[in-house]
């Protein structure tokens, strides 16, 4: 069963409220409350199905990347899901190793189930496609998975949704590189910057480079400290340089799509595009409905 966390409510309180203003419609019996219902539930019902449609192309446009190659930006990516430490991190409820959970816990009461407590994970976790490996954000993500377990004790139950480890994870997001290979580096900027810092320590600089131990620095003295400064620069900028690239994949700030899922893309896909027949079939319907209520209702 394909469970979904988050926006993927949305679909569900849409269709919610599409069955609410068909009830509300009924139980006023009035020519301008079914017009308003109606109305309403076509409305909500062509929102709902951009949405999908937006969700479905996302998915079908967005070519797969490779960690090592791909570009800054928006990007497709699958791959196994590792723990970002160790131990791993363990789910709230049934404390097994995962990337990451949500759980849900309800309390019998009247012959209704009413929720007492839940929460989700937010620690990171590491995507790994053999070409390199991501670290992926879970702030704000739309989380699609196949894992979930409800068990009653007592009075009881319990749900909990896990992304578990060595999962195939299929993510769409922004992606963006942290790293001395990408950093820009104005070498006279930062000699510039060293060289100020010596000025401010006087003695220190004098010990240094007052070659002739006349109190000061000579013009010829002070080209040689700004040899050693650029050496010095240089020398950090390497190490710089070679420092690792960190890879990340987060929200993207424009309102695009940001999912993971344990769920093969195909699937995912076709699973918005039923959203959006279903949406775009109540809208026409509703539409059509309208002349005839007009005038055949009370």
């Amino acid at each position: 069963m394909i469970v979904s966390i988050r926006r993927e409510f949305g679909q569900l309180i849409t269709t919610g409220a599409q069955l609410l203003l068909l009830t509300s419609g009924m139980q006023l019996q009035t020519r301008n409350a079914w017009m308003a219902c109606v109305a309403l539930m076509s409305v909500a019902s062509l929102i709902a199905w951009v949405f999908a449609q937006r969700r479905r192309r996302a998915i079908a446009d967005t070519p797969t990347s490779r960690i090592a190659s791909a570009a800054q930006g928006y990007v497709e990516l699958s791959g196994y899901g590792k723990p970002l430490d160790y131990p791993p991190l363990l789910s709230q409820l049934r404390q097994f190793p995962c990337l990451w959970y949500r759980y849900w816990i309800e309390e019998r009461s009247d012959d209704k189930w009413r929720s007492l407590d839940s929460g989700e994970s937010e620690i990171p976790f590491i995507l790994d496609d053999g070409s390199g490996r991501c670290l992926v954000d879970m702030e704000d993500a739309e989380i699609l998975t196949k894992h979930k377990s409800t068990w009653t004790e007592g009075r009881y139950r319990k749900t909990e949704w896990t992304l578990n480890i060595d999962d195939e994870i299929y993510a769409l997001g922004e992606f963006i590189t942290l790293g001395g290979s990408r950093l820009e580096l104005d070498a006279n900027h930062d000699v510039n910057a060293l060289l100020a810092e010596w000025k401010r320590d006087q003695p220190g600089l004098l010990k240094r480079f007052d070659l002739d131990g006349d109190g000061s620095i000579s013009m010829k003295e002070w080209m040689l400290a700004r040899q050693a400064a650029r050496r010095e620069v240089a020398k950090l900028h390497r190490e710089v340089r070679n420092d690792a690239d960190l890879h990340t994949l987060r929200c993207p700030t424009n309102g695009q799509l940001y999912l993971l899922s344990n769920i093969g893309p195909e699937r995912i896909s076709r699973r918005y595009l039923w959203w959006s027949i279903f949406h775009l079939s109540v809208f026409f319907v509703s539409l059509g409905a309208l002349p005839w209520i007009w005038h055949n209702a009370v």
